[in-house]
This record gives structure tokens, sequence and C-alpha cells, in this order.
């Protein structure tokens, strides 16, 4: 990795360590490790660009049990880019993309028991199936102004972007990035990562950001190779705080109007809350969140979830991980409004060094079900998943 010339304490929102920057505009702790694939290079003319690249693929071996769930094998991956350049002593443009292998899997997504939203044809939803992402995830820049050490203004804009909403995305989060398993929360946290048409315009002092974001509020439809028109009718707030380079807090609340393609007049209020933790011990390496997400529908309904998780890396070559959620959900059983569902997920991966920055791994989790009762449609005795798989990590 060669980091000659690069300023380390630089980030691309604010004049602090890059470690402390996470998916869209979110926060992490600070301390987390430094990843990715990093090189100085002269994109344009004899600027210099400091240049960020990483990447994982996996191929799944998924089990899901009962008369709800089903059996598959597919690959998952994404690769990202990102080109970071200061232009003066107080301004630094960035640009990301993210790409996506999930619309390989076809529409229909995998299957993942209690897992719900989006639709895999436009015209049924998707219940205990997880939907795939677009092939493009993220395509957006950023332009931040430093007016002194701890003070800073931002904004990013992207075709699709991230809104200011909810924790840093599951798939880019400390305490479970390494689960292949999308959480069954997700669409009370996270869900709008991938959203088409983002603006944000932020405001950094030391520890705190307070940002505003005008985006669409559709989720992305199940054509998973496009650009969906941006509408930019929706509205959210996050302030986040890292109070020292453990923790990340955050707290934000949005408004999405129309965001499910199967009930166009249905509006959306959010709130979430969240807590992230990451230390080194002697034993390895920990992290941890604790997410809160609260639905308001315009039709009435009030749902909620709650998810904690973590991951801890003895070494390099060994990661242990776990999540407990519990959602409640008027989708899961028919006609039988909000019904309470909980999951409680154990995973181990065992990694190689092929060769610098690249990685093999091999891993399984197990995941209990306890599902809500349902005579027309039952999930069985004792549901639960599986899944083992084999990755690929470029970092």
């Amino acid at each position: 990795m060669d980091m000659s010339g690069m300023d380390m304490s630089k980030a691309s929102l604010g004049s602090y360590a890059m470690t402390r920057e996470a998916s869209g505009t979110s926060w992490q702790p600070e301390a987390a490790p430094m990843t990715g694939i990093m090189e100085m290079a002269p994109l344009v003319g004899e600027s210099d660009w400091m240049v960020m690249l990483e990447g994982r693929a996996s191929f799944i071996l998924d089990s899901q049990s009962g008369p709800r769930g089903a059996s598959m094998a597919y690959e998952s991956g994404m690769g990202m880019a990102m080109a970071t350049r200061q232009l003066s002593q107080s301004d630094t443009l960035g640009l990301r993309v993210m790409l996506s292998l999930d619309p390989f899997i076809g529409r229909r997504g995998y299957p993942l028991l209690l897992d719900t939203g989006e639709t895999a044809d436009g015209t049924t939803p998707l219940v205990d199936r997880q939907h795939p992402h677009d092939l493009l995830m993220e395509l957006a820049a950023t332009y931040s102004h430093g007016f002194s050490k701890d003070d800073s203004i931002f904004l990013y804009a992207g075709d699709p972007g991230e809104p200011a909403l909810g924790p840093t995305a599951y798939m880019h989060r400390l305490s479970g990035q390494d689960d292949p398993a999308t959480p069954i929360a997700h669409h009370w946290l996270d869900s709008t990562h991938v959203t088409f048409g983002v603006a944000t315009l932020g405001w950094i002092h030391d520890g705190w950001k307070l940002e505003a974001s005008r985006f669409t509020g559709r989720e992305p439809d199940q054509h998973r190779f496009n650009f969906d028109p941006m509408r930019f009718d929706s509205t959210s707030l996050r302030l986040t705080y890292n109070p020292d380079a453990n923790w990340s807090l955050q707290l934000s609340q949005g408004f999405l109007k129309s965001p499910e393609q199967l009930t166009p007049n249905q509006n959306e209020n959010r709130v979430t809350a969240s807590a992230t933790w990451y230390r080194q011990f002697d034993f390895g390496a920990l992290a941890a969140t604790l997410a809160f997400g609260n639905k308001r529908l315009s039709d009435g309904v009030n749902e909620s979830a709650g998810l904690v998780e973590g991951e801890l890396k003895p070494d390099d070559t060994w990661t242990l991980f776990a999540r407990a959620e519990t959602i409640g959900s008027d989708e899961l059983v028919p006609g039988a409004g909000v019904r309470i569902a909980d999951e409680i997920t154990i995973g181990v991966i065992h990694d190689w060094l092929l060769a610098d920055h690249l990685k093999a791994g091999l891993g399984g989790l197990y995941s209990f079900e306890f599902a809500p009762a349902s005579a027309a449609a039952p999930y069985g005795g004792g549901p639960h998943g599986a899944m083992a798989f084999l990755r690929l990590l470029a970092s």
C-alpha cells in the first residue's frame, strides 16, 4: 500500500481520519481499521488523486426450512472505488462508484425467512425472500470546504446514492459486514442506502455532524440494470455524534413519499437511532451495533424493529459474528395486522491470505427463527435458516 504524499488526517468530508467515514455520508467509530487498496494516481493531468479500491464476492449455499422456506445456490458481491483530491488546503473533491453482483441472482432474490420488502415482478410483494440490489448501488460526488480545523460544510449528490437516514448500511457496518445474510430489520433501518436521486447538505463541528437530505422516496423497482426516475420528493435529517474514537451515535428522521411500488398512495415517517462501538483488545478486535427503527405509515400502521449485532476478529484469519433482531410487520401473516417476529443468527469464517490484499474465506451461519403462527401460511415447527459460503476479499 503506497501512502506517500497522502494526508491520512484528511477525509473527504472534514479534517478527521478517513476511517471515520462509512457508507454514503454516515460515520462509524474512528478507531476502525483502514481497509481498501490505496494508491496515489494522476487521474487528470498532473493532479494527484488518492484512489481506494475494495471488493468482495461470495458463492453461497442457502437453506431455509419449512413450507415457507427454500434452498438455493447463488453468487453475491460488490466492488467499490473512491477517488479523492484536495483542491486546496480547505477544499476536497470526492468521487464514488459501487457495483453489485446481486442482479445476477434473479429478480426474486434469495430465500430468507421473515424478510419482507420491495417486489420481484411489480405486482406481488417479496415475503421470506431478500430482493437483489441494483447493479449500480452508488454513483456519487462530494465536495467539502473547511473553515477551521474543527468546522466544515459538505455537499453530497448521488444517482444512486444514500440519504442521511439511518445507521451505516449493513454491508458496510463494522459489526455486520461479514454476515452474508441481510438483516430482517433492514427495511426499518437502512433500506434507503440505494436511492435514485439524493442531495445532502451537511455541517461538521469536531465530533458532531448535522445533515439534511432531499431524495427520492420510492425504493428501486424490479428492473436492476437501469436508472429509476429521480423525484426528490422526500426529506431526512440526521444528527451524528462521535464522542471519542470508539463510538458513533446517530439519530435520524425521514419522510418518505410513496416508498413502496405496490402501495403508491402510502407514505412513511421513519425514525431511527443507533450506536456503533469498536475497540481493539489483546484477544482481538470487537465491533457492536445497537439500532432501533420505527415506521409510521399514512394508513395508520405503526411498525418497529430492533437489532443488536457484533463481530469478533481474534486475528486476521478468524471472524465470529452474531445478530439478534425483532420486527413488527403486517406482511408476514396476510390480513392479521402487525405481528412480532424474532431471529438470532450465529456464524464463523476462516480466511486464508492468497496474495497481498487478497483473501479467500470459508464460512457458515445458522439462524433460529421465532415466527408468528399462521394457519393459512404456517412456518412449520422450529423454523431455521443456514448458509455455507466461500468468499474472496480484495482490500
